[in-house]
């Protein structure tokens, strides 16, 4: 079927139930940022393939809203459709909210699947429906009802994450849970994010195309964690284990009529932004709920010692493959016929080769001159071109390996470029290392970093429009929170930086049309000098590959951006170099060179 087909079946659903509004988000049942293509319904309906973006869809209209990332890529995907994109954030374009309230009419209703619709969203959503009059109707997947060959759940196996690479048991975990329930009056902590639960039981899986997580469900309580997951996927050692550890067994989906047995006695922890409003629904209504972040989001967000060291070890691993995966490009782009889906399988090849890895870390973008414009660009044998000498190459990519996952973006000179390239270039180097090179007081936020970053763009005018960095999960999610490092005053930018925590340092700039340029270290947030001021904070740089200098212009840098630029290739040869072969070595010394 073509998206207006399917539309159009939709619309003949929607009429069947009564629904004037129904509303298509990118979820599961999780409020996972990556879901699983069973779970894909919004590309399913829209054809936009982005990972971020919800479609809303009346009897007469059909509107998707994206952020900033994909605006470019969205405006391509649903062109010759009628659905309206709606970018996010832009002057005169109303929230998804703000369009509810008038697309919504008296005494209406609004359809939405439950499972995967945030409990925060959908109470906004009551709101909104009441002030028409109207209702809520949250029990039917309608895509579903016409997706007629939609995959079905995954049933991929579990595997264990040794203490080895964790540096905490389950128990010790649980322990820590329990005891910030009883800070919050909890007794029942309902707990629906996978990446959160995976943490908690040290476990991982196969149930997300590139991210090892498991679809499940938990409710924890004083004595056991209830587990709700498809058996099949766990062998008889990790039951035995999950016993030892009072976790108990059920079917996946039997969490929606199992938390209706929990009474008005109880208190609930629960996550507003994460967990589904169809199972906030099932909760007794009399019950006290309290409502706040995972405790097992921060947690996690702080990396242990154990985890820090083996995340050192997965970044000198990747930063070598990425350092010989550079030297094969300069050396053969031009003599033999490489593509960007080809130099990115060329990548992993290298990354492989250093041991313990796993998989790519998330879908890997690998675009070539005006494909690098897209943010999230995903090269595909429709689009795979050819690399050229003339143009930027830029490789954002990730690799799991059992010391922990990586997310590293560099863009490459490919031969001779135009000098507004290598402008571009420049400016980006020093938006890089402008953040990395920040000291701050502890309990500054990602909205405080943000604009040691932007600086040399807002200077001259220019911008992009994503986040500058985000938390990286032990082989988990890759965007984790709970920080980030934007501008914006809300939600995840305001978490107060601590030492432990890692994070992205990602400026880039986007031309339509012509190129893209974006810069990608991980850098770990240390304590410094404490004094009469405050506990000073740094960041630790932890990926150590060049910044390309065929793509720099000198002349454009103050002296205290060298010295930085400098110091920084120091580190990459220092770090490096011991991995490397001599041949290696030579071609690393003159890459990381003084300027």
């Amino acid at each position: 079927m073509r998206v207006e087909e399917r539309i159009a079946k939709l619309r003949e659903q929607m009429k069947e139930r009564g629904m004037d509004v129904y509303i298509v988000p990118t979820a599961d049942f999780h409020q996972s940022e990556y879901v699983g293509e069973h779970f894909k319904a919004r590309k399913f309906m829209t054809g936009f393939s982005g990972s971020a973006g919800t479609a809303v869809f009346t009897m007469t209209e059909a509107r998707l809203w994206v952020d900033g990332r994909y605006f470019i890529q969205a405006a391509a995907q649903i062109e010759g459709t009628s659905i309206e994109m709606m970018k996010m954030g832009k002057p005169g374009v109303p929230t998804i909210d703000e369009y509810l309230k008038e697309a919504i009419p008296e005494n209406g209703t609004l359809g939405f699947d439950g499972r995967v619709v945030a409990m925060g969203n959908g109470r906004r959503y009551e709101e909104i429906v009441a002030e028409k009059n109207g209702k809520i109707v949250y029990a039917y997947d309608l895509v579903g009802e016409i997706w007629e060959d939609r995959p079905e759940l995954s049933k991929e196996p579990v595997f264990t994450l040794e203490e080895k690479y964790t540096g905490e048991s389950t128990a010790s975990k649980l322990k820590r849970i329990r005891e910030k329930m009883a800070e919050n009056g909890a007794t029942v902590h309902v707990l629906t994010t996978l990446d959160d639960i995976c943490w908690t039981l040290n476990i991982r899986g196969n149930d997300i195309e590139f991210f090892p997580l498991v679809l499940s469900y938990a409710v924890i309580t004083m004595d056991q964690m209830h587990l709700y997951i498809d058996e099949s996927k766990l062998d008889e050692e990790i039951k035995a284990s999950f016993a030892k550890d009072g976790i108990v067994l059920h079917p996946y989906n039997d969490i929606y009529e199992d938390i209706k047995a929990y009474g008005a006695e109880e208190t609930f922890l629960i996550d507003p932004i994460r967990l589904n409003y169809a199972l906030y629904s099932n909760i007794c209504k009399d019950a006290k709920k309290v409502e706040a972040q995972n405790p097992e989001e921060v947690f996690k967000g702080i990396k242990n010692k154990v985890e820090i060291e083996n995340i050192r070890k997965a970044q000198i691993k990747d930063s070598v493959a990425h350092v010989r995966f550079m030297k094969w490009l300069k050396e053969h782009v031009g003599k033999e016929t490489i593509t960007e889906m080809s130099a990115s399988d060329k990548l992993d090849e290298f990354r492989a080769e250093m041991g313990n890895f796993i998989r790519p870390s998330f879908e890997p973008i690998s675009s070539y001159g005006e494909h690098a414009a897209l943010c999230h660009y995903t090269s595909s044998p429709e689009t795979n071109v050819e690399l050229k000498e003339g143009s930027v190459f830029l490789t954002d990519t990730g690799a799991g390996f059992w010391e922990g996952s990586t997310d590293i973006t560099r863009t490459y000179a490919l031969g001779e470029i135009p000098e507004i390239m290598k402008e571009h270039f420049t400016l980006i180097v020093m938006c890089n290392l402008g953040l990395a090179s920040a000291r701050f007081v502890k309990g500054c936020s990602g909205s405080n970093l943000d604009p040691f970053a932007r600086k040399p763009l807002w200077d001259r005018g220019l911008d992009f429009n994503h986040g500058t960095g985000h938390g990286v999960g032990y082989l988990l999610n890759i965007h984790e929170g709970p920080l980030n490092i934007g501008w914006g005053s809300r939600g995840s930018n305001i978490v107060p930086l601590q030492e432990g925590m890692i994070f992205t340092d990602e400026p880039g700039i986007y031309i339509e049309g012509s190129h893209g340029v974006r810069l990608e270290n991980e850098l770990l947030v240390r304590e410094g000098e404490k004094n009469e001021y405050g506990q000073f904070m740094y960041l630790e740089p932890l990926t150590f590959i060049p910044f390309d200098l065929d793509a720099v212009k000198v002349e454009m840098l103050s002296e205290e951006y060298k010295k930085l630029l400098n110091e920084y290739h120091a580190a990459v040869y220092e770090n490096v170099a011991p991995y490397l072969n001599d041949e290696e070595k030579a071609w690393l010394k003159n890459y990381t060179r003084a300027i």
